[in-house]
């Protein structure tokens, strides 16, 4: 049997403001977990330039029900003006699911 988590990327200049949001996140009960990866490279092409940058990527468990609360929270304390939130739904085993479960706050 598995049940279902939401799993949000987003990333930042530095890992200084990855543990900032990580702990947040953490600290608000909007996420069970929260992954860091750093040395992500990042092409784009921002305000009609292509950039390179040296990222850290952000990997957010929590459940679907906390996306809105998670767009609000980015939209608040995200350093970037644009921030990227992708986010899907996972199916994930039961055990895992339910400690996710515990973890948040949904309500």
């Amino acid at each position: 049997m598995y049940m279902y988590i939401l799993s949000l990327t987003t990333t930042v200049a530095n890992r200084n403001d990855a543990e900032r949001l990580a702990r947040a996140l953490l600290e608000q009960r909007l996420a069970a977990c929260v992954q860091l990866d750093e040395g992500v490279q990042s092409h784009y092409r921002w305000q009609g330039a292509l950039c390179a940058e040296t990222e850290v990527r952000l990997t957010i468990k929590t459940l679907p029900a906390l996306v809105t609360r998670l767009q609000a929270f980015m939209g608040e304390q995200h350093p970037y003006e644009v921030p990227q939130l992708l986010w899907h739904i996972m199916a994930a085993s039961e055990g895992y699911a339910d400690w996710v479960r515990g973890e948040v706050e949904a309500g």
